[in-house]
């Protein structure tokens, strides 16, 4: 038996509607996170200076990296950007 890679695995299950729907639906959040994490690699910061910045705690911070926007507050994300020196911005699009 072959093994599969990761992106073999996405591939397969993006067939599935319901998966399709499921992963496009975390676009936002995908986009969100990459870039918060590039910002805060290219200053140099580590998570504990960031979470330090923004008045909260490292596994707060380590939590919210991993995928826990859905329930980050616009204060907070503020907050992140602030310190990041990088510029919060939230529209609505339509749906295509």
């Amino acid at each position: 038996m072959k093994a599969r890679t990761l992106q073999d695995y996405k591939a397969q299950q993006m067939k599935k509607p319901g998966f399709k729907k499921a992963w496009h639906e975390l676009d936002a959040e995908f986009e969100l996170l990459e870039s918060m994490l590039k910002l805060r690699e290219q200053s140099g910061m580590t998570q504990q200076t960031l979470a330090e910045k923004i008045g909260t705690k490292q596994p707060a911070l380590s939590r919210l990296e991993r995928g826990g926007f859905k329930n980050a507050s616009m204060e907070t994300l503020s907050k992140i950007a602030d310190a990041l020196d990088a510029r919060l911005v939230v529209r609505l699009e339509p749906k295509h």
